[in-house]
């Protein structure tokens, strides 16, 4: 608490309202029902300024929020693993048919690198085509 002094007030409620507060004040590890409800009441405030302060969330929608990124980076594992099994078949299948020298496939190697970061990583293979035929 930032200040030890607190004022009394009265607070008018539904029974249910106030049954939900029996009900759930020990759940919150509060040592009263007062407390419980000046937590949530400080957690309501957070909620309605949450304009002003992003870092205000409530602990349902962080947990739904993780739960979609995980899923989506599950799903993006995944897909890059399958992937990299297909270009290692193609890569073996190329490599086993066509004869390239070492220094001209550290050349390739080293163009492609530069090429890749100068288009930001959206190769295709028309534009592949396109580059080994120019």
């Amino acid at each position: 608490m930032e200040n030890n002094k607190k004022i009394k007030f009265p607070l008018w409620v539904t029974p249910k309202t106030m049954e939900t507060v029996k009900e759930m004040y020990k759940d919150d590890d509060c040592r009263s029902q007062s407390e419980f409800i000046e937590k949530a009441i400080r957690a309501y405030v957070g909620y309605l300024r949450a304009d002003n302060s992003p870092g205000m969330l409530p602990n349902y929608m962080v947990s739904t929020m993780k739960a979609i990124v995980d899923s989506s980076d599950t799903r993006m594992c995944r897909m890059l693993f399958k992937l990299a099994v297909e270009m290692a078949i193609m890569m073996n299948v190329l490599a086993a048919y066509c004869d390239v020298e070492e220094e001209s496939l550290a050349n390739l190697r080293q163009e492609c690198i530069n090429e890749v970061k100068r288009i930001n990583g959206t190769l295709g293979f028309e534009d592949a085509y396109h580059w080994q035929k120019d």
